[in-house]
């Protein structure tokens, strides 16, 4: 898989993440709270872009307030937002309030009527695909329609340019009509890509049987494709041209448990297009969502190069 041209087309949401402050507030005590950029694909283009590649984004955004945050902070970031189109009506932003705290954790997410959840056919053919490196897209977009026609219409879009498909799995209940509805068609989308990346539950999801996540795995990679299987702090099974690379994740002090698999994915698709090795490439993804957990924030805590650099260099390593 060839990524060097390091300009990626991503296709999913822009949102608001409220953080209480100071970090370790609870939101029911919170008396201010910190704003900053949101959204699994948005997260997705500033870690790449912050690792030195390039990121376009195609979703819709509500024609309101929010809506022009969204799109500010894509500017702040230098994501291309060509494609991030307003619609007026009912639709909102989506909205996170997430807190920085570990025990007893609170996230509580606001998706009726998502904005982004009204992305159509015209607005992924309005998409320039000639010349990119890859199309990128997480689960959430395939959720409900008419996003996720668009969603798939994206796919042939990019395959008939001769794209790579990289999709992480990032199953979230609360978006989808049912279990079953979400399995059949994150199972569809799965079959299409070329990269797979996702957690051990969410492979279990698509093989309709959580015991039975490492087999699809498997089968998967057996198909061609190159899947990164996530396990928490037992870090990750990489399956590629046959082989099992096992890789551990890297010990931090963390604040929160949120934005590490965004990370993870924009430091390992950006260690790939720099030319680094397949184990590498997941050391790196590894080490950017660590850097993650130990920050405010996803989108302001998504590290630069020379932050990962130095994070590597200073790091004993991770434990296997």
């Amino acid at each position: 898989m060839d990524l060097s041209g390091k300009d990626f087309l991503i296709v999913g949401r822009a949102g608001m993440d409220f953080y209480p402050d100071p970090p370790g507030t609870r939101t029911e005590d919170a008396t201010q709270f910190v704003s900053c950029l949101g959204g699994s694909s948005a997260n997705i283009g500033v870690a790449l872009v912050k690792q030195g590649c390039k990121a376009a984004l195609v979703t819709r955004v509500s024609d309101d307030a929010i809506g022009r945050f969204a799109v500010n902070q894509l500017d702040h970031y230098g994501i291309d937002r060509t494609q991030v189109t307003p619609v007026g009506g009912e639709a909102r932003n989506s909205l996170a309030v997430v807190e920085t705290r570990i025990e007893d954790h609170q996230s509580v997410i606001y998706r009726n009527g998502a904005a982004d959840f009204e992305m159509t056919v015209a607005d992924v053919q309005a998409a320039t695909y000639a010349g990119r490196s890859a199309l990128i897209t997480t689960g959430t977009v395939f959720a409900a329609d008419p996003s996720r026609t668009a969603a798939f219409r994206a796919f042939d879009l990019a395959r008939d340019a001769g794209l790579p498909l990289i999709f992480d799995i990032d199953y979230r209940p609360y978006s989808w009509p049912s279990a079953q509805v979400a399995a059949d068609v994150l199972s569809r989308a799965g079959d299409m890509c070329d990269l797979i990346i996702g957690n051990d539950v969410e492979f279990g999801f698509m093989a309709g049987d959580y015991d039975k996540g490492l087999e699809k795995a498997r089968q998967l990679a057996a198909d061609g494709k190159l899947i990164v299987y996530k396990m928490g702090e037992l870090g990750a099974i990489t399956f590629h041209n046959g082989q099992e690379i096992r890789t551990g994740i890297y010990r931090t002090q963390a604040l929160k448990p949120t934005g590490a698999g965004d990370s993870f994915m924009g430091g390992f698709i950006a260690a790939l297009a720099n030319g680094h090795d397949i184990r590498t490439a997941v050391l790196r993804g590894s080490a950017s969502a660590a850097m993650v957990v130990a920050r405010v924030g996803c989108a302001p805590a998504m590290p630069t190069t020379d932050e990962l650099e130095a994070f590597l260099a200073d790091h004993p390593g991770p434990t296997e």
